[in-house]
């Protein structure tokens, strides 16, 4: 299955279903995917840097798309975190790249 397959099947096959077994009365109430996000909580990150630089590498050759280090909000002092911290490593894909990563991952 390419991306065009995943949303023509959903187009096709999907809403049709979801529509009568819900008797939605227009297409627009039939729910749809707009994003997906990945994201990695990396605690132990407050200790060593390189873990941050590690997981976005990963996290950039799974997706496809560029990853981004998350940042603390608040001081914690009983996790020695302090706020702007990197702590964790996101993605958020739209449109084609999620079509396409949704495909690779079912």
């Amino acid at each position: 299955m390419s991306t065009e397959t995943v949303k023509k099947d959903y187009k096709e096959r999907i809403v049709p279903a979801l529509t009568e077994k819900f008797s939605y009365t227009t297409p627009m109430q039939v729910p749809k995917l707009k994003k997906i996000v990945i994201n990695q909580g990396l605690g132990a990150a407050t200790q060593d840097k390189k873990l941050i630089e590690t997981a976005i590498n990963e996290l950039t050759a799974i997706t496809g798309q560029k990853a981004v280090a998350t940042l603390s909000r608040k001081d914690i002092s009983n996790f020695k975190l302090r706020k702007k911290m990197p702590i964790g490593v996101m993605v958020t894909l739209r449109r084609e790249k999620m079509y396409e990563f949704l495909e690779r991952l079912i």
